[in-house]
């Protein structure tokens, strides 16, 4: 059985990790162990920023997922924006994911503070997207753009 619990202290190394190859699997990108390291304890130390999600099993863990919060002034709520989201290669397609957004959608659906859940996901992952469709997530009100500073 899946449990689902906010990340602690202890995590922080697990975390850093999985981030890491996130990365080198998703976007063929190395990232620095000190910068994602440092990133992940900022969250950790800072809860108003957001938090870490694990999924578990027979005290091993299996994934792992960022949020982050977004005022909506049109809603008067937050909505908890979906980040990072990384599970074991060995334990993809059995529902490690799924556990967690419903652990969120609860969240959710039982704190007024609250509206909805949103995610961004790299246009050419078809996996990631039909698992998202199956859960009820659409993309037909937004679209993403961005402009990041340069490393």
């Amino acid at each position: 059985m899946i449990q689902i619990y906010k990340a602690t202290q202890s995590d922080i190394k697990k975390i850093t990790e999985f981030q890491i190859a996130m990365a080198l699997e998703t976007e063929n990108m190395r990232l620095d162990e000190n910068v994602v390291l440092n990133g992940v304890k900022k969250i950790i130390n800072s809860p108003q920023l957001g938090s870490y999600f694990i999924a578990q099993n027979d005290n091993k863990i299996l994934g792992c997922l960022l949020t982050l919060y977004e005022w909506s002034d049109w809603r008067n709520a937050f909505v908890i924006w979906i980040h990072s989201v990384y599970v074991l290669p060995a334990y993809r397609g059995k529902g490690v994911f799924k556990e967690i957004y419903e652990y969120l959608k609860n969240i959710v659906n039982n704190d007024a503070n609250f509206v909805g859940l949103r995610l961004y996901v790299d246009k050419n992952n078809e996996r990631a997207k039909s698992v998202y469709e199956r859960l009820g997530m659409n993309k037909h009100h937004y679209e993403l753009y961005e402009w990041l500073k340069s490393s």
